[in-house]
């Protein structure tokens, strides 16, 4: 997007990124994070409540980043913490490029499998959600 003199916009005009969430959804066989919005340093202490959370259960992790529109070093700290910690290979599902980028470039990449379409292997939550 230009301004009105034909440059890029200013710092103080971009629009204010998507705020993140952090969710943890306990399943029969494994955990699932999801993650969404901007992964950044505002999400720490809910990235490390996740990690502790997971580490509780000793099941398999995933993370779902399908929804993630912003990662800095808080997201790939907490990627490489959760696959460091973990007695399971952590897969990260339907991982978007701006990630798959980060994932890439910090070497992270090699500690996690990346998983496309995790329609093989359906997520059941422990209790159903009401409705």
């Amino acid at each position: 997007m230009l301004d009105d003199s034909g440059g890029p916009p200013a710092a103080d005009d971009e629009a204010p990124g998507e705020p993140g969430e952090v969710q943890v959804i306990v399943g029969a066989d494994r955990v699932r994070i999801v993650l969404s919005g901007d992964v950044d340093s505002d999400l720490g202490g809910e990235l490390s409540e996740a990690t502790a959370e997971a580490e509780r259960h000793g099941l398999p992790v995933e993370v779902d980043a399908h929804h993630v529109t912003f990662m800095d070093s808080a997201g790939v700290a907490f990627l490489a913490g959760l696959s460091l910690r973990s007695p399971h290979r952590v897969r990260l599902l339907r991982v978007p490029p701006t990630v798959r980028f980060l994932l890439e470039v910090t070497r992270i990449g090699e500690l996690v499998d990346l998983v496309e379409d995790d329609e093989a292997t359906p997520f059941r939550p422990l209790t159903e959600p009401q409705q």
